[in-house]
C-alpha cells in the first residue's frame, strides 16, 4: 500500500518523459493532474487503513535491496509521517492546477513535478536511513530544474545557491548516517535510538550537530536561510508552493524523526540552546519581513518565522508541544501556499509585487476584491487569529513548550505578535487605498481561483475542528514527548 505512494508519482514522470511525439500543453497538464489527484486518493486510502489509536509504524513493508551497504527497503507509516503525505499529495495537486495551461516544456515541468511528489513521499515513508538519503536527494535537482528554467531574471544564480546550499544540506545529513554506522560498528541503517551506553556522549553530540545543520539548511533557520527569499523571488508561483508548502517540512520532519529520535540524551543536553536558537529565528524572520518591499519575499521571510515554532516546540520535546510542531508543520504548509498563489495571481494581474507601487486592489468594481478577500483569511490565519489553523498551531506550541522554556517561549510570542504587524503592512499597502483613477485590471475566471479556495477551506476547517489532525498524531507524540522535556 505504501509503496503505492511511490510508484504512481515516479512511473507518471517516466510515462510522460517517454511520451512520444509533441503531445498538447493542455493533455499534458491534464494527465498530470489525473496521476497527482491518483495520488492523493491512494494517500487516503493509506489514511482510511491507518489505526490513530497505534503509536508505532504501521502498514509496514520490507524488501531485501543492498543488505551488504546496509540500505534495505523498509517503508512505515505513523502519526508524524501520514498528514505529512496527505498535505504532499494535496499541494502537489494544487500546484499542478495552478499551473499556466500553456506552459513551455510541459512534459519536463509536470514530470520534475511528479519526480518530487514520489521522493518526499519516500523519505516520510522511510524507514532505512540510507533510503531516507537517497529520496531526500532525489528532489534537489528537479527544484533546481523548476527554478533554473521557468524562474525569473535572475534564476540562474538563485537555482545555483539553492542547489550548493541543499548539496551542503545533504552532505551533512549522510556524514552524520555514516558517522553514527561508524560509530555503533552497526551498518543497518535503522531507526533506534542511541542511548550513552550505545555510544559516548561526545560523539553523539558530533553527529547531532551536524544533522542540526544539515537539517537547518533545509528547514531553514537563520543564519542558514539565505538562500529560501531567493529562490523564492525568482521561482513561479507552483514551485514556490510546493518549496514552501512541502519540501520544507523535510527538515522539520528529520528534526523531529532523526535528530530528536537519534539522539535523545545529547538532545535532552542541547534543548536550552535549540530553544534559544528558535527564539532567534522566529524573531530574525519577523523583522526582516518587515523590512520588504516586494511582497513575495515578505512571505519568504515569514516561512523563516514560522518554522522556528517547530524547532521550539522539538527542543521542548513534550507530548503537547510535539503535538503543536505537527500542527504547526501541516498549517505553514496550507497557508504559505495559499500566500504564494494570491501573490501569483497580483503579480500577473499587474506586473508587481512592489508594495510601493501596489495601492486599493481590494476595490470591488476594478480590483481584485476575491483575491484582497482570500488574502485577509490567508494572513489572519498566519497571524493566529482564532478559528483557524493557525492559531491552533501556535497555541499547541506554546502551551506545551513554555512549562520547558519559558523565556525562550515568551520571545517566540513577540515574534507571533511581529507577523500581525508585518502582514498588515502587506494588507494595508496592496489592498487598502485608492486604486489609481483609469485603472481596470482584467478579471480572472473564478476557476483559476479554485485552489486557492480549496487551501482556505482546509485553513478554516483545521482551525475549527482541529480533533481530526489531532487524533492522527496523538498517539505518536504522546509516545514521542517526555514530561518537562526530560528535563529535571
Amino acid at each position: 500500500m505504501l509503496s503505492g505512494l511511490l510508484l504512481i508519482p515516479l512511473l507518471g514522470a517516466l510515462g510522460l518523459a517517454l511520451w512520444p511525439g509533441e503531445p498538447a500543453a493542455e493533455r499534458v497538464r491534464h494527465t498530470a493532474i489525473a496521476l497527482l489527484a491518483l495520488q492523493l486518493v491512494w494517500s487516503i486510502r493509506v489514511l482510511v487503513s491507518f489505526d490513530p489509536s497505534i503509536a508505532d509504524l504501521q502498514l509496514q513493508e520490507a524488501l531485501p535491496w543492498l543488505g551488504s551497504l546496509g540500505l534495505t527497503y523498509r517503508l512505515g507509516i505513523d502519526g508524524l509521517s501520514l498528514p505529512l503525505v496527505l498535505i504532499n499529495g494535496a499541494l502537489c495537486l494544487v500546484a499542478a492546477v495552478a499551473t499556466e495551461p500553456k506552459i513551455l516544456r510541459p512534459r519536463l515541468f509536470f514530470a520534475l513535478i511528479l519526480v518530487i511528489s514520489g521522493a518526499v513521499n519516500g523519505a516520510f515513508l522511510a524507514e532505512n536511513l540510507l533510503l531516507f538519503f537517497l529520496f531526500y536527494e532525489l528532489e534537489l535537482v528537479p527544484l533546481w530544474l523548476l527554478i533554473a528554467i521557468w524562474g525569473g531574471n535572475d534564476r540562474a544564480r538563485a537555482a545555483t545557491k539553492f542547489l550548493l546550499f541543499t548539496a551542503v544540506s545533504g552532505g551533512l545529513i549522510l556524514a552524520g548516517f555514516l558517522g553514527l554506522a561508524l560509530a555503533t560498528g552497526s551498518a543497518d541503517f535503522s531507526l533506534r535510538p542511541i542511548s550513552s551506553q550505545d555510544l559516548g556522549l561526545g560523539v553523539q553530540l558530533a553527529l547531532l550537530g551536524a544533522l542540526l545543520v544539515g537539517f537547518g539548511i533545509k528547514i531553514p533557520l537563520f543564519p542558514f536561510h539565505t538562500w529560501l527569499p531567493d529562490a523564492h523571488t525568482e521561482a513561479s508561483t507552483p514551485v514556490s508552493v510546493l518549496l514552501a508548502g512541502v519540501l520544507l517540512k523535510l527538515g522539520t520532519y528529520g528534526l523531529l524523526r532523526f535528530c530528536y529520535g537519534l539522539f535523545p540524551d545529547a538532545w535532552t543536553l542541547c534543548a536550552p540552546w535549540l530553544a534559544g536558537w528558535a527564539a532567534v529565528s522566529v524573531l530574525f524572520g519577523s523583522l526582516a519581513a518587515i523590512q520588504q518591499q516586494d511582497m513575495k519575499r515578505m512571505v519568504a521571510y515569514s516561512s523563516v518565522g514560522h518554522m522556528g515554532y517547530v524547532l521550539l516546540a522539538a527542543a521542548a520535546a513534550t507530548p503537547v508541544s510535539l503535538l503543536g510542531a505537527e500542527f504547526q508543520m501541516i498549517s505553514h504548509g496550507l497557508i504559505s501556499a495559499l500566500l504564494f498563489l494570491l501573490v501569483g495571481a497580483v503579480y500577473t494581474v499587474t506586473g508587481s509585487r512592489d508594495l510601493q507601487q501596489l495601492r486599493g486592489l481590494l476595490n470591488p468594481e476594478r480590483g481584485l476584491p476575491l483575491v484582497g478577500s482570500l488574502m485577509i483569511v490567508g494572513v489572519m490565519a498566519s497571524a493566529g487569529i482564532p478559528g483557524m489553523s493557525g492559531f491552533m498551531a501556535e497555541f499547541l506550541v506554546f502551551r506545551g513548550s513554555l512549562v520547558v522554556f519559558p523565556w525562550q517561549t515568551l520571545l517566540c510570542m513577540v515574534g507571533s505578535g511581529l507577523t500581525a504587524v508585518y502582514f498588515l503592512l502587506l494588507v494595508n499597502r496592496a489592498f487598502f487605498g485608492r486604486l489609481a483613477t483609469g485603472v481596470q485590471l482584467a478579471v480572472i475566471p473564478l476557476q483559476r481561483h479554485a485552489p486557492a479556495l480549496a487551501l482556505t477551506v482546509a485553513v478554516l476547517a483545521i482551525g475549527l475542528f482541529p480533533q481530526g489532525l489531532g487524533l492522527l498524531s496523538e498517539a505518536t507524540s504522546t509516545a514521542m514527548g517526555r514530561p518537562n522535556g526530560g528535563l529535571p
